[in-house]
């Protein structure tokens, strides 16, 4: 897990036997984990390496952070996301502003499954946007959007004119109000959601929309990095578990850089390292910029969150039942 150790000797490399799969109808999802331990399949391995380290991530002295980009909230994957918010397995979010987008969204209305090998051209015409093989209707995204967040900016306006990101979303989750959301589970069990990139996506275009209008509105983005600051210096060990790359992992791994490192992380990603991305760059790039410790648990897992993500996470979810 996470890097070589000890010699390379037939002693010491020949030590865990490959296992045959045993699987009958009273199989467990944690027994079949269990099994994942010893089955030699590539990805089977990591997905056992990864959800022990998660489990060793919850003691009580560990800060735990969840990251994550919007694409993957307009699928059924957002229930599993919100049941890890609901049951307070993370203690901080750092997400993009689609997630905003996609969990008010759904809160008021449906997506639909599609194809990926819909016409684009012909699904423009009749108002209905595609993500992957997911169909939002026009009704269901930017109108809906505009029509719950506006009110509620307006409310918040009157309280105060300067907000940060923290607390305005709290704000949107509290009057969202409902279990199926994951801001409104934020709110309720006091998670931060941290979004760096607040101003993009349809959420973003309501605070333009809302400071054209109240010149003196603002998002004060540099008091959310001044929280950050104060949860990863008080830390006495962190760790991560980051779903797919981009701004919300970098954000994940930059702040703890702070503290020498990550002490765990598992990284689910289906990006590859050749051209250089930061969402291609495996943990162990990190150590180097001492984002992860060199002593961290972590394990890089490649493939399809939304397969992946239920099966590692399931385990842990019934033995808490």
């Amino acid at each position: 897990m996470a890097k070589e150790s000890g010699t390379y000797t037939r002693e010491n490399l020949l030590k865990s036997t490959v296992k045959d799969l045993n699987i009958h109808s009273g199989t467990t999802l944690g027994e079949l984990m269990n099994q994942f331990s010893s089955v030699g399949g590539f990805t089977a391995s990591k997905v056992h390496d990864a959800f022990r380290i998660i489990e060793k991530m919850n003691g009580r002295d560990v800060t735990r952070f969840l990251s994550f980009p919007a694409d993957i909230i307009s699928t059924g994957l957002r229930g599993v996301i919100n049941e890890l918010v609901k049951r307070k397995l993370f203690d901080v979010i750092i997400t993009t502003t689609g997630t905003l987008d996609h969990d008010i969204a759904r809160s008021f209305s449906d997506y639909y499954c599609g194809s990926f090998d819909l016409s684009d051209s012909k699904l423009g015409q009749i108002e209905i946007n595609r993500l992957g093989n997911v169909l939002i209707p026009d009704s269901s995204y930017g109108r809906i959007i505009e029509e719950k967040v506006q009110p509620v900016l307006e409310e918040l306006y009157l309280q105060k004119k300067e907000w940060n990101g923290r607390d305005l979303l709290w704000e949107m989750g509290k009057r969202i109000g409902t279990e199926s959301s994951i801001l409104y589970n934020a709110y309720r069990n006091r998670i931060p959601v941290f979004v760096p990139g607040i101003t993009d996506g349809s959420f973003g275009s309501q605070l333009w929309s809302m400071y054209e209008k109240h010149r003196d509105f603002k998002i004060n983005l540099l008091e959310d990095e001044h929280l950050l600051s104060d949860i990863i210096f008080d830390a006495k060990k962190t760790g991560a578990l980051m779903i797919g790359g981009g701004i919300s992992k970098h954000h994940t791994i930059w702040w703890n850089q702070f503290r020498e490192g990550l002490d765990y992380a598992v990284y689910v990603t289906t990006a590859q390292e050749y051209d250089g991305s930061l969402s291609g760059a495996k943990l162990e790039e990190a150590i180097s910029w001492r984002k992860i410790r060199s002593d961290a648990k972590f394990v890089n897992v490649y493939g399809d969150a939304t397969v992946i993500l239920p099966i590692m996470i399931a385990p842990l979810l019934q033995s808490m039942n």
